[in-house]
């Protein structure tokens, strides 16, 4: 192992003292949380040990939190493998058994027994077994002489050796990922479990209530769950859907308080966060800033404009488009909150004061001189890239995300190109008419015109002039729309159906005269010819750069609290209950309750309407034993440092019980992803007594409560003393 990463795990196991406020966020590998780490979880609150979070020879928590089908993260909460997760990450299963007579997106869904549980195919949930250190193994023989290339081939063949040589069960596997921009390396034994059955799920106007309205917002009254259950076979292992199944039976599974929370208490998220890009250099922060964010966000914003005119005047698009404006909006909404934030909390010059210590360290020491050339570095690349990356960004949101003709011509496009025998492309033609059936169900070819116009117009005013295509310079967009869309056979199935026809002489040909294709194409080559190629050059710099400022920041500060950025692996965050303040006046509480749910309702609205089970049970003040002090809670926030992926991580108070559920950020503070600042960065979370209340109260489901080990640590502690 090569000494800076023996300088970062020294520092990671140094027990050293942290003030309470000294916490700055983090995700971090729990297998290394002894020392530093663990000293600071103290500090805040935290009343258990490291081992009973992760530990190789015993159960632990570890061993009841999976990856939830390689995008969400689950937790088990019963002895029969009950298992906890949000509503949104269960939507396309909750979906898929929905029906006109069973809608159990709008009505909801419980099971009554084990036989009502129901099967859902290539859902998956995936366990950490172990977690070990390759570094060595994978850099062996990986010379700073290398080209990249040469690096990157020695590395794929080491970490293919050393996967498969790894010991581990038949029914597991060896994966191993990159960290801190591959300065480092670690395996993880995993098993897989593939039969998994929904179980029960509240009705989106409680799963989803605010919809998109309340998405990144604080207050939240948001109850984002749903249950699956995990099905193993007679000897509990990992097996392929069947009648025979039986549930699993867990190694570790969660302990729930009914004790609730308050300011100030510790609390522990584990998950698997997605992506992280916490040490940029202050170029690549202020371009974000400048330039990227604004123009996704003003594509996004004409497009999501015209979109929601539509759908407000016209139920049958509302119901088409519900969903894609959902997925639209949503990093939309997040890029504006992104960048509100890295702006009030000043990141750039928060990241340019470190930069100029950096500097000031690396001169100390003879043998890190050459780190002193990083950032000049740094910004000439970020110079030369910058309108690649923005040519980059407006072709990929106009032509691959946000114009529906565009998208299909993309794919069509691949068609074209991948032609190498007849018999091939015939099949490859079936395929996509095929797949492009269920796409064309869920379109409209007025709404997609008039995004057409309006991003289109946007990308020929605002894109980089001298990247910009033919067919986007000195434009009338407004007669280029309605020529293509007037003519081109891309806008109805069935005339891409007819288009399609023949062989693939016949075809190609009457595709190149298809105005639609002709337009689209003329945009893809030029983006694959102009553009592409010189911003991946580029961004392959920046990314080796990328790795050695990485290395230094290493070697520079061998006892500072650095994380690896987030990379879809096992990670714990840890912080305190606690509210914040957005703006100047404004403050805003850690806990909402059902009275602000109340209070939202808005009957009929696809976002607001509540049921009216829900309602009564409200009038009536029925909140059974998941009432705090006469009010019902349902979320929370606190300073956990989250990201995509997280959703569905179980929130874990200072004792190991579980006490809610992650499923968002508050908007302001959703630049953590860049730059994490415990003044406004919070994680939303449902409150658990608010799960239990749904289940038992509102669906009758009290078997599966009773399934459960509810607990009142508080209380027991209380009387133990």
């Amino acid at each position: 192992m090569n000494q800076r990463i023996k300088n970062l795990l020294k520092a990671l196991v140094l027990c050293i003292a942290f003030p309470i406020y000294a916490q700055q966020g983090g995700m971090w590998i729990p297998s290394l949380l002894k020392g530093m780490n663990e000293s600071e979880m103290q500090s805040l609150g935290m009343k258990m040990s490291i081992q009973d979070i992760y530990d190789i020879n015993n159960s632990s928590m570890k061993d009841a939190v999976p990856h939830f089908n390689g995008g969400c993260t689950s937790e088990v909460i019963s002895p029969q493998g009950l298992l906890l997760t949000n509503h949104h990450c269960g939507y396309s299963q909750i979906q898929s058994h929905s029906s006109i007579e069973h809608d159990y997106l709008t009505d909801g869904f419980w099971a009554e027994s084990l036989n009502e549980e129901l099967p859902n195919e290539n859902l998956t949930v995936t366990f950490i077994v172990r977690i070990e250190d390759v570094t060595n193994q994978v850099l062996e023989g990986v010379l700073n002489t290398d080209s990249e290339g040469e690096k990157q081939s020695k590395i794929t063949k080491n970490i293919s050796k050393t996967v498969s040589s790894f010991p581990k069960e038949s029914w597991q596997e060896n994966k191993i990922k990159a960290f801190f921009e591959g300065n480092q390396y670690i395996l993880f034994v995993t098993e897989t479990f593939k039969d998994i059955r929904l179980v029960g799920a509240p009705p989106a106007s409680i799963g989803k209530f605010g919809s998109d309205t309340d998405n990144w917002v604080w207050p939240r009254h948001t109850g984002d769950f749903s249950l699956f259950r995990i099905y193993a076979d007679k000897n509990n292992k990992p097996a392929a859907y069947s009648k025979d199944n039986v549930p699993y039976k867990p190694k570790y599974f969660f302990p729930i308080s009914l004790d609730g929370i308050a300011e100030d208490d510790f609390t522990m998220v584990f998950g698997y966060p997605g992506q992280t890009q916490e040490y940029l250099p202050s170029y690549a922060v202020e371009q974000i800033i400048n330039d990227l964010n604004p123009a996704k966000i003003a594509i996004r914003d004409a497009a999501l404009k015209v979109t929601d005119e539509f759908m407000r005047n016209d139920q049958t698009i509302k119901i088409q488009y519900a969903s894609k404006y959902a997925s639209i909006a949503n990093y939309w909404k997040k890029w504006i909150g992104e960048s509100l934030g890295l702006t009030k909390t000043n990141a750039v010059q928060a990241k340019k004061d470190f930069e100029k210590d950096f500097i000031k360290r690396a001169k100390q020491n003879p043998q890190t001189l050459d780190y002193t050339t990083l950032l000049s570095e740094f910004e000439q690349l970020y110079k030369q890239i910058a309108p690649y990356s923005l040519s980059r960004d407006y072709f990929t949101e106009v032509a691959m995300r946000n114009v529906e003709l565009l998208v299909v011509a993309y794919r069509l496009y691949g068609l074209e190109r991948s032609y190498t025998t007849e018999q091939s492309f015939s099949d490859k033609k079936e395929n996509f008419i095929n797949a492009q059936e269920r796409f064309y169900k869920n379109y409209n070819k007025n709404v997609d015109e008039k995004v057409f116009e309006a991003t289109v117009s946007l990308y020929s005013q605002k894109a980089p002039q001298q990247f910009l295509p033919e067919e986007l310079k000195n434009v009338d967009v407004s007669s280029l729309t309605e020529s293509i869309y007037s003519q081109s056979k891309l806008t109805d199935y069935e005339s891409l159906k007819k288009l399609l026809e023949g062989n693939s002489k016949e075809v190609l040909k009457k595709l190149n005269r298809d105005k639609g294709y002709i337009f689209a194409k003329g945009l893809i080559e030029n983006y694959i010819q102009n553009i592409l190629p010189e911003y991946e050059k580029l961004n392959t710099q920046i990314e080796a750069l990328q790795r050695t400022y990485m290395k230094a920041q290493l070697d520079l500060y061998p006892d500072a609290r650095i994380f690896p950025d987030a990379n879809s692996t096992l990670r714990v965050t840890y912080g305190k209950v606690d509210g914040y303040s957005p703006k100047d006046a404004v403050y805003y509480e850690p806990l909402t309750y059902l009275d602000g749910v109340i209070e939202k309702y808005v009957p009929g609205d696809y976002e607001f309407d509540v049921p009216q089970k829900l309602i009564d049970l409200y009038n009536a003040k029925d909140y059974g034993q998941y009432a705090d002090n006469g009010k019902l809670p349902v979320n929370f926030i606190a300073t956990n440092h989250t990201t995509g992926g997280n959703s569905g991580s179980p929130a874990i108070d200072a004792y190991g019980n579980l006490i809610g559920l992650n499923f968002d950020r508050v908007w302001e503070g959703t630049m953590s992803d860049i730059y994490y600042d415990p003044s406004i960065c919070r994680n939303i979370m449902v409150d658990i007594r608010y799960v239990l209340f749904i289940i038992d109260k509102f669906a009758n489901a009290k078997h599966l409560i009773d399934e459960m080990k509810l607990v009142h640590p508080k209380s027991e502690i209380s009387t133990s003393k």
